[in-house]
């Protein structure tokens, strides 16, 4: 495992898996028959502040979030973290056609934010996992709620879920869509943190309730039992 691992760190192999991790989403996803439930939400959210919004939704749904029904990827970023693993998810979603913010909360997160809230000011979409990239899992962390009451734009929760799916034993239960499945996705009302909301609680604490309430929703169309939320202060690394 140790050889596999240092084999995989050098520039030529880790483009290779980039390439065939963006050639295997685009395969799920053309050969997918995916649909929208509660589109009327994704067309409230685009129908405020300009059409520019945060797009809001779990890490371990992440694979194909990039082609959702309705998101236009020429001007949607994605916040992707600055560690290792990011940056490897970070030219998966460049070649996928998105564009990437990096940074998180150790590494260049001041920064991230900012230029965040000026693409949003500008008219851009910004796509965010409110529980990465280290968890807990499923549970919704500030800064999102931080960042859309700064750039005064909707939060729009979204989910995704296929019938056929490995799940793996990662901290976010990361579910990866097989070729030729059918899949939904599912949009939440658009949450609106006003830029004088003297306490960000419970606007956050709503963004959680709404991304668990679809992404149950969305699993239980596709079969599947919906996967229980992380324990406050369990985070990557821990022990599944």
């Amino acid at each position: 495992m140790k050889l596999l691992k240092d084999l995989t760190r050098g520039p030529a192999a880790q483009e290779a898996v980039n390439w065939l991790a963006a050639q295997y989403a685009r395969l799920a996803h053309l050969t997918g028959r995916p649909r929208a439930l509660h589109p009327e939400h994704r067309d409230a959210a685009h129908a405020m502040a300009g059409g520019a919004a945060i797009y809001a939704f779990w890490h371990a749904r992440l694979p194909l979030m990039w082609a959702f029904p309705g998101v236009d990827r020429e001007r949607t970023h994605v916040l992707i973290s600055a560690h290792r693993d990011g940056r490897l998810i970070a030219r998966v979603m460049e070649r996928l056609g998105l564009h990437v913010v990096t940074g998180s909360k150790s590494k260049g997160g001041a920064q991230a934010l900012l230029g965040m809230i000026r693409l949003l000011r500008r008219g851009a979409c910004i796509g965010i996992t409110p529980d990465g990239p280290r968890g807990p899992r499923m549970r919704v962390q500030e800064g999102t709620i931080a960042l859309a009451r700064a750039a005064g734009v909707p939060i729009l929760p979204i989910t995704f879920s296929a019938r056929k799916a490995k799940y793996f034993k990662s901290w976010d239960r990361l579910q990866m869509p097989l070729p030729f499945s059918e899949g939904v996705y599912v949009f939440g009302a658009p949450i609106v943190v006003p830029r004088d909301a003297p306490d960000m609680e419970p606007y956050r604490l709503a963004l959680e309730e709404s991304l668990n309430a679809i992404t149950a929703e969305a699993d239980r169309a596709m079969g599947h039992d919906p996967v229980p939320p992380g324990e406050p202060g369990e985070v990557k690394g821990a022990k599944a």
